[in-house]
């Protein structure tokens, strides 16, 4: 079967990253520039894009280390699936992943997704850094041969719907979309919620055409996606403290002197704080201007403690194993 012109394109953006992986390795071993490539699959304007791989980009390659970084956003290699596995193969550098996504190669990491596990970023951030979250990534190297470098901040995701959403039982009878993976389809079930999966790209056409009645997401994300032109409510749920973890292969790592894993490391913890802002600044400025117009409505009334009851009852009965003790350690943290 011939391939489609976005299949085509992909292949051969894809053998470009492979030739200059090739290019940088044998560069690294003669002395000459090490290049790394950086993918997620953001927008242009998305802050994990500008105030992100971008910003690390800039910070490395404004250095003369011979270590350079070239960026590729808005799924240019592919999906979140696909980019994972090119990292694992060491075809990609480095990338952006949800940890729910790299459950599938290692499942306790998985539980930094799952609803209500966090208190907001400020807790997500203390575990990171703390001996657990230590831990953690060590053992995820092990398993999978790629490094975490650190975790940035996606934004709190809230519910939108055409009805207000202030307590579990107001999910009852809607269709609601959840990413199409184990840990996000569990937090479903946790909060209370029916889920249907739908693709990211499909989203916007599913709640117009009704297929679906609702969804989550952070706000930049919806705002991204204009989502609050087929949805007229959004509801403060903050039922995930979103986040995003840095990975790197763990070879293109040790293609890299001490200094210049130095510099990288730094780059890339050093934007956690800036980026966290930009999503931040994102969040207050787009309510803003929802509230400015009197649409959708904005639903800050939320019963947070039946929400969140409910689901930490949920994973204490049905969690198990690493998962089950991974979840009461972050629990046991939550100032």
């Amino acid at each position: 079967m011939p391939k489609t012109p976005h299949k085509a394109l992909l292949a051969l953006t894809t053998a470009a990253v492979l030739a200059t992986g090739c290019s940088a390795m044998n560069s690294g071993d003669d002395g000459g520039e090490v290049t790394l490539s950086f993918a997620n699959s953001y927008t242009d304007n998305h802050p994990h894009t500008r105030c992100g791989i971008k910003a690390v980009a800039d910070a490395v390659n404004g250095q003369d280390l011979g270590v350079k970084i070239e960026t590729f956003s808005n799924s240019q290699l592919g999906n979140d699936d696909t980019r994972y596995t090119s990292v694992r193969s060491g075809d990609l550098d480095m990338d952006v992943q949800g940890s729910s996504a790299l459950a599938g190669s290692y499942a306790p990491i998985g539980v930094l997704d799952m609803a209500y596990a966090f208190n907001g970023p400020d807790h997500l951030f203390t575990f990171f850094d703390g001996q657990e979250g230590d831990g953690l990534k060590t053992e995820f190297a092990k398993a999978t041969g790629t490094r975490v470098l650190d975790v940035w901040y996606f934004g709190m995701r809230h519910f939108t719907a055409n009805k207000a959403i202030r307590k579990p039982e107001d999910l009852k009878g809607l269709r609601m979309r959840f990413p199409d993976s184990k840990i996000y389809l569990e937090n479903a079930k946790a909060v209370g919620a029916t889920p249907t999966a739908v693709a990211f790209e499909e989203l916007y056409l599913s709640l117009q055409r009704k297929t679906i009645d609702g969804q989550e997401n952070p706000i930049p994300t919806i705002a991204e996606k204009s989502l609050e032109e087929v949805q007229t409510h959004v509801s403060l749920t903050g039922h995930q403290t979103g986040s995003q973890l840095i990975v790197i292969n763990e070879e293109s790592w040790k293609k890299l002197s001490s200094e210049q894993q130095t510099a990288v490391q730094k780059a890339v913890s050093d934007t956690r704080a800036a980026n966290r802002k930009c999503i931040e600044q994102d969040e207050a400025k787009i309510v803003a201007e929802w509230k400015a117009k009197g649409e959708p409505t904005i639903v800050d009334d939320v019963d947070i403690k039946a929400f969140s009851e409910k689901a930490r009852a949920y994973f204490d009965e049905n969690l198990e194993g690493e998962q089950a003790e991974l979840f009461k350690s972050i629990r046991s943290t939550a100032p």
